[in-house]
């Protein structure tokens, strides 16, 4: 492929790949190991570099035991060669609706870190997905990293998907968090949804029904049923909006029942 004519920069720090996005400039951002890293800070937050690839997470120890359901998501992402080159920012900024990553994004409660000309700003995964390839972020600021508050205890989360065929991506796709008080009854639950709606949503309803349930079947049954309430489904040619809200409540239910499994592990 020949490209018309550009400048090509490659910043030593964030503050630098900032100050250089412009439309007319190829920013390569690959010398900034901060974007790279895997770290869990001194209350439990896990910190994932927006250049963290969908290889690292599937493989990273931290993410395989705390964050399994996006671990469960990073290996279901494309083949081999986009695992190993792809990153979680990368996702996440681009927003695709049949994205993997952004349905545990939204169950894990995670805060998107931008970096702009003006500072730092944070911004809950609840407010980062606008609608199919938009999200929160300024045309200026750049996704510096992902941050996971630590989770309670007995936490199991999983994610499940219905791939399209051909390409892979998530003509459904479901991400269940589980936390599990000791008399078993589930204390919470938080269920994200990807490629059903025009954006990555949080099923509430199906939420606030597993909630102080003990997560019999009847009760994952009954919270599944409800994970596709109030959406706008998408309908192409892939499936039609009918069949993707049956397909939410399917992948719910396997995605919860594996979830608790994990909990009570």
């Amino acid at each position: 492929m020949i490209t018309h004519p550009f400048t090509y920069q490659a910043p030593a720090n964030i503050e630098e790949a900032v100050g250089l996005s412009q439309p007319e400039t190829i920013v390569d951002l690959r010398r900034i190991a901060s974007l790279r890293e895997i770290r869990t800070e001194a209350d439990g937050t896990i910190v994932i570099g927006a250049l963290a690839t969908h290889r690292d997470l599937v493989h990273d120890q931290t993410v395989r035991t705390k964050l399994a359901a996006l671990a469960d998501a990073a290996s279901e992402v494309g083949d081999l060669q986009v695992r190993a080159r792809g990153t979680i920012g990368g996702s996440l900024a681009h927003a695709d609706s049949a994205a993997d990553e952004p349905a545990p994004t939204l169950a894990y409660d995670a805060t998107i870190r931008a970096i702009g000309p003006k500072g730092r700003r944070d911004i809950p995964a609840r407010d980062f997905f606008k609608g199919t390839f938009e999200t929160a972020l300024a045309p200026d600021e750049i996704l510096a990293e992902i941050r996971f508050p630590a989770s309670a205890g007995r936490t199991g989360g999983a994610y499940a998907k219905f791939a399209h065929p051909a390409s892979g991506f998530a003509v459904t796709g479901v991400a269940a968090v589980v936390t599990i008080k000791s008399d078993g009854t589930i204390e919470r639950a938080a269920i994200g949804v990807s490629g059903a709606a025009a954006a990555a949503y949080r099923a509430t309803a199906a939420e606030k029904a597993l909630t102080g349930s003990k997560g019999d079947a009847k009760a994952i049954a009954d919270a599944a049923a409800k994970a596709a309430d109030g959406i706008t489904a998408l309908s192409d040619l892939a499936a039609s909006g009918e069949y993707r809200k049956h397909l939410v409540t399917v992948y719910a239910k396997r995605a919860m029942e594996r979830a608790i499994e994990r909990a009570r592990a």
